[in-house]
């Protein structure tokens, strides 16, 4: 009979217990949505704008690969170190308006002839070569990392001449939150 009773109880006063609760967790998980939501935005309109900018001084200082390596061509030192200012202004400026939890990643591509495996492993060669370039001219290293993109993303299509082969074995650098 205890028992009974007891189940009762319990079943009388689980709903108004379970619906304050209930009602205190919905509000919150829905302040959480807003806030979540409204730092994505805001994260993804600087990252664009930053981004834009990155792009244009990754290519204004592009640093040029031989084909089928990962060795840099000579008289790199100048752009990288031009490259490694912005990336730092760029840092400066985004721990100024408040922002964190973002990483540089240095992106790097090929052409597309040879074997696709091949040239994936070498584009992620190439991305490392320039992260530890930047590192070397003031990038903090745990700021930076780097991606191979094989030809995935070429910048010129049909790279059917030597010159836009070239173009197409490249870096770049964005900013991810």
């Amino acid at each position: 009979m205890n028992c009974r009773l007891l189940a009762l109880l319990l079943l009388t006063l689980t709903p108004a217990l379970a619906h304050a609760g209930l009602l205190d967790n919905i509000e919150h998980k829905a302040e959480k949505k807003v806030e979540t939501s409204a730092r994505a935005s805001g994260n993804k309109k600087i990252a664009a704008q930053v981004n834009k900018r990155l792009l244009a001084e990754s290519r204004k200082n592009q640093c040029s690969f031989q084909s089928g390596t990962d060795k840099l061509a000579p008289g790199c030192d100048t752009k990288a170190k031009r490259l490694a200012n912005v990336i730092i202004d760029v840092k400066k400026s985004l721990q100024a308006k408040g922002y964190s939890g973002f990483t540089f990643v240095v992106t790097g591509h090929t052409d597309s002839s040879g074997n696709a495996a091949a040239n994936m492993k070498l584009s992620q060669r190439r991305a490392e070569v320039m992260v530890r370039k930047l590192i070397s001219k003031g990038v903090h290293p745990q700021d930076i990392k780097a991606i191979g993109m094989g030809s995935k993303h070429m910048l010129v299509k049909p790279d059917n001449t030597p010159a836009k082969r070239a173009r197409n074995r490249r870096y770049e650098v964005e900013v991810r939150f």
